[in-house]
């Protein structure tokens, strides 16, 4: 499915965030002060990661609301790329997040502490409650925005956090064994690690205007010589202005046609159709050595 669209993301997600960073902010001092007072690494763990995941929210809120400004003289797509910058924010804190998660599990492995477990299930329970609630708040724009894909894989990774804190506080309860704590914890470090991967490969390059994932250059590039007023096609890119948008500029190699006009009119219908490819500029030329545009590789002049 291709989200192409000129408009804004609806409304409700800004509500969704809104909501996400004042339950997740709130969660984050009491599961804070429960963990200080239990001493235990993992419910410490959960809150820090929490606390990542309000930086998060309050990042990615910001990049979903730049993204609606309109476009002025000096930045002439708007402020739409500031979504790519969030969803890259966001992946980064992730891989931090884990690697703080990981180096205290490490520290707590060689000095175990005593932990009240029955205090430790409870608060973490509400953590799977609140997580998985703000989660599912960006469950369906995941499918088509990267920075609320940011968004959700934060809260759904805090869901994960939280359900291995309350395992691993029956597990101690049941058996008193003091190192399931942070092993439990380095196991879901290594499960939000796995799934913050993707987001951060994606952003990056998003960040480096690479063809989205989404999108094969190849099969955009055959359907633009499906044409047969088109002769050539070079000068061809493909990058994204925001996590929801795509651009392409290209040269098209047209020796005759009858109604230029018409033309660009099928191959921008079939390249927002087909491959979600919103802003297109597309350049026609008559000749390639005629119209010597300098994009074109020599062997082909």
């Amino acid at each position: 499915m291709h989200q192409c669209s000129h408009h804004p993301l609806p409304d409700r997600f800004g509500r969704a965030f809104l909501i996400g960073i004042g339950l997740n902010a709130g969660f984050v001092a009491v599961e804070g002060i429960y963990g200080v007072a239990t001493d235990s690494l993992a419910l410490l763990a959960d809150a820090g990661h929490n606390l990542s995941d309000v930086l998060g929210l309050i990042m990615a809120w910001a990049g979903y609301a730049l993204a609606k400004l309109p476009p002025n003289q000096r930045h002439t797509y708007g402020w739409r790329s500031s979504t790519i910058l969030a969803a890259l924010f966001n992946s980064l804190l992730l891989i931090a997040a884990v690697g703080g998660i990981t180096w205290e599990a490490i520290h707590r492995l060689k000095e175990p502490a005593s932990v009240d477990s029955n205090t430790v299930i409870t608060v973490a329970l509400i953590g799977v409650v609140i997580n998985t609630g703000t989660a599912l708040l960006f469950a369906r724009g995941r499918k088509t925005d990267l920075n609320l894909r940011g968004a959700y894989l934060h809260m759904a990774a805090d869901a994960l956090l939280s359900v291995g804190v309350v395992i691993g506080g029956i597990a101690i309860s049941f058996t008193s064994l003091l190192w399931i704590d942070p092993i439990i914890s380095l196991i879901i470090a290594a499960v939000i690690f796995i799934g913050t991967w993707s987001l951060l490969k994606e952003s990056i390059a998003l960040v480096l205007q690479a063809v989205p994932e989404n999108i094969d250059p190849q099969q955009v590039l055959q359907d633009l010589q499906l044409f047969k007023e088109v002769t050539d096609v070079h000068d061809l890119h493909i990058w994204a202005v925001s996590t929801t948008e795509t651009s392409l500029t290209a040269h098209l190699e047209v020796p005759e046609a009858e109604d230029q006009d018409l033309l660009l009119q099928k191959i921008r219908k079939i390249l927002h159709d087909h491959h979600g490819i919103c802003h297109t500029t597309i350049q026609i030329e008559r000749s390639i050595r005629r119209a010597n545009c300098g994009q074109v590789a020599p062997n082909s002049l």
